[in-house]
């Protein structure tokens, strides 16, 4: 399809030979605006990790579109803030894919770190230790990162957490104008109220994929209580599987009205 940025072709991610997302099939369209929710474990990190290539897939593959840019933005647990460093330090890593690891900052990659400081409410914070800062002020900290990479597809794994309403409000601003760019964003979201206000479109996971596509769709009832399902399903050790032949094709339009194929599939056996 011309118009997909991520395809996933029966992708099957995990840890130490333990699946966290099985037989993920379908595919995210070039300028969408995804929230990507399920309980803790579901495999939402997981899948961002799989996307930006940090973790290698047990099973099928991402394929990303050519020339796609991604911007990756962790979770803050995953960060050192112990680190000697300075909010200008984080952010300017953003430069990187212009300038290199260890290429020399001009004044115009300067003037360009400010800008994107003052762009999320942190003008003059540049030499601030970022031990100093607050959780909602690292996080502004980051965004301004991937402002400078100016990138087509920005992944954001659980941004919101930790941070106060004004943040909140401010970071869904930032997501909401590079969706008007029509750069393609997917974020973990824990807030299902927050996806339904500020998201147009919506993956369910429970290690599998149990609805994608419209939120309004995808977030009804009885998609929420099938996917508490699927999880309290699984145990820490779940084992190795193969797609069900009879599955795999399968669709489920009872709970994926208005589904569309460049969403992705319907739910399928693990």
């Amino acid at each position: 399809m011309t118009n997909a940025c991520l395809t996933f072709r029966d992708l099957t991610l995990g840890y130490n030979s333990h699946p966290a997302i099985h037989h993920l099939n379908g595919t995210i369209r070039k300028g969408s605006l995804t929230a990507v929710v399920g309980a803790n474990g579901s495999g939402k990190s997981t899948l961002m990790k799989g996307i930006v290539g940090v973790l290698k897939p047990m099973a099928g593959a991402v394929i990303r579109a050519p020339g796609v840019r991604a911007a990756y933005l962790p979770q803050q647990s995953e960060l050192d803030r112990s680190f000697p460093a300075r909010v200008v330090d984080p952010v300017s890593l953003g430069l990187w894919p212009r300038r290199g690891l260890l290429g020399r900052h001009t004044r115009e990659d300067r003037d360009s770190v400010s800008q994107a400081l003052m762009a999320v409410g942190l003008g003059g914070f540049e030499k601030r230790p970022i031990d100093t800062l607050s959780g909602g002020q690292l996080q502004r900290t980051l965004f301004a990162r991937v402002l400078l990479q100016d990138a087509d597809l920005i992944l954001l794994d659980e941004p919101f957490n930790a941070v106060d309403s004004k943040t909140v409000g401010d970071l869904i601003a930032l997501i909401k104008r590079w969706h008007g760019e029509e750069r393609t964003v997917m974020v973990v979201v824990h807030d299902l109220d927050l996806v339904r206000r500020n998201f147009p479109e919506t993956l369910l996971l429970a290690r599998q994929p149990v609805a994608w596509g419209e939120t309004r769709e995808t977030l009804k009832p009885e998609n929420l209580l099938r996917a508490r399902r699927f999880h309290e399903a699984w145990e820490e050790n779940a084992p190795w599987c193969e797609p069900d032949s009879h599955d795999h094709d399968h669709h489920d339009h009872d709970h994926v009205h208005g589904h569309d194929h460049h969403h992705g599939a319907g739910p399928r056996a693990a």
